[in-house]
């Protein structure tokens, strides 16, 4: 079946290797839209979408991933952009509400010409009083559930090839 969006789904990768130029402010914003457009449980859009552009602000997200994962290095990958999701409790979806975000937010930048990938550790993140602050700093609540995040940028080569597609992934009955 052709059809952009069905091209969209079947062709969008994680990208782990980002050029360092920033992101077209219309695409962003435009992926942006896109989350907010996310399905939400009885449509009460409880999640919270942080775009973290600035050079300090992104250092500090990165140094706080490594702190609540142990890991070092730019779990980010080097992409320009980080888009953190988190949700404000107000619904027991919040975290698959947050997750169909971040989902929704990935084939927009797809069909848009960017690359994305998600990072996990938000959770643990912003549960640490480094990620409390940076919440105060952003002006949100410091009790927001952080559920994931993009690497979003321009990918800097090819995109991986799919993994082949598991036997029994789909049982019609």
């Amino acid at each position: 079946m052709e059809n952009p969006v069905m091209q969209a789904l079947l062709t969008r990768r994680s990208v782990r290797k980002y050029q360092p130029r920033p992101l077209d402010p219309a695409l962003l914003d435009a992926v942006l839209q896109a989350g907010t457009y996310a399905p939400t449980g009885r449509g009460m859009q409880s999640p919270v979408i942080v775009a973290v552009e600035s050079p300090e602000d992104r250092q500090a997200v990165q140094e706080l991933n490594c702190q609540a994962r142990g890991g070092s290095g730019d779990p980010y990958y080097g992409a320009p952009a980080i888009l953190l999701v988190f949700t404000d409790g107000s619904t027991h979806t919040g975290v698959e509400d947050a997750s169909c975000v971040l989902a929704t937010m990935m084939v927009a930048a797809h069909a848009l010409g960017a690359a994305s990938c998600w990072i996990h550790g938000e959770h643990e993140m912003f549960q640490l009083p480094q990620g409390k602050a940076l919440l105060k700093k952003w002006g949100l609540p410091e009790d927001l559930r952080g559920v994931g995040s993009l690497a979003i940028g321009y990918g800097d080569g090819p995109a991986p090839e799919p993994k082949p597609r598991k036997e029994g992934y789909v049982k019609r009955v």
